[in-house]
């Protein structure tokens, strides 16, 4: 059976951070198309804003990992943005994809206005050839291991709005709980200051890649660190925020690669957060700063062991 020419099953969506919520949903799409003898199909968009998690390509490379056969990235122009749920459907979904079942969840929504639901897709569904399938929720996932400020957040547990709050807090541990990952960055090495150097920590300054992905909360992380054209990852410590105990007056991002001599200088580093060791501080003298330095690093190689 040629799958492609039959059609696809699918489902649509942001997909921002790619997290344990969207795997769930992505999990059904592909175990309903294997049942089908067809092949699964994330659609997403890309559109993106401030504090994005998952810059387009990064997002991508999640998407594949799940297992979805086809992933279609909609550009999002005036044109779709004007389509209605059913002009969508029939142009984008039907004529253009060939997507014969669309799993979607019971609240989400899509289309110029956004005020049709599942009812109204199963009823163009219905029309147009297209079987339109609710999803089940999603499981209370680690609802017995995570501590949670408020019942709102309780009932919002895998979700992108909540992760970029933890992260924004700087709780990297419960926000990679609920990503399924280390929350990560690519930044390109540019130079510094060379303080670190001096302080017998030299690090690489970091500028994003994709300036609208979201910075955790100024403190420093034990991290993980890829190397450009590496598949290894290394060890290290993050630190960012205005080094307030150099008068700093613009934020950094500042990351330490543990045992590395090598030049960096416009390399693209992926960083992953793995854990965060303090807030950020300011310390009455430089010997002082060293000392915590050593306490940083010592504290973050038996994290990352």
């Amino acid at each position: 059976m040629n799958s492609e020419m039959e059609g696809y099953v699918a489902t649509i969506g942001m997909f921002d951070g790619v997290h344990r919520g969207h795997q769930f949903v992505l999990q059904h799409v592909a175990d309903e198309a294997r049942q089908r003898g067809l092949q699964s199909m994330a659609i997403t968009f890309d559109k993106s804003g401030p504090q994005t998690l998952t810059p387009l390509n990064q997002k991508r490379l999640l998407l594949t990992k799940t297992g979805i056969d086809h992933i279609e990235v909609l550009t999002f122009n005036e044109a779709l943005k004007q389509m209605t749920a059913r002009e969508f459907m029939e142009q984008e979904l039907r004529d253009r994809l060939n997507v014969k079942v669309l799993l979607t969840g019971y609240d989400n929504r899509f289309g110029h206005n956004r005020t049709e639901g599942f009812d109204d897709y199963v009823r163009y569904g219905k029309e147009l050839g297209i079987e339109v399938i609710s999803l089940p929720p999603a499981p209370p996932l680690q609802r017995h291991t995570l501590t949670f400020r408020s019942e709102k957040e309780r009932g919002d547990i895998v979700s992108s709005s909540l992760i970029r709050k933890l992260i924004a807090d700087g709780d990297i541990h419960k926000a990679n709980e609920l990503l399924g990952n280390p929350y990560t960055i690519l930044g390109r090495v540019e130079h510094g200051e060379h303080i670190g150097t001096k302080l017998g920590y030299p690090t690489a300054n970091l500028v994003l890649v994709d300036k609208c992905q979201l910075i955790p909360s100024a403190g420093v992380y034990a991290v993980k660190i890829r190397l450009e054209n590496s598949v290894e990852w290394k060890h290290g410590m993050m630190n960012i925020g205005m080094r307030p105990t150099f008068d700093g007056q613009h934020q950094t991002l500042e990351v330490n690669v543990f045992r590395l001599k090598e030049n960096l200088y416009g390399q693209q580093l992926q960083v992953a957060f793995i854990e965060r060791l303090r807030g950020e501080q300011r310390f009455d003298s430089i010997e002082a700063l060293k000392s915590q330095l050593r306490q940083d690093a010592i504290e973050a190689e038996r994290i990352l062991a």
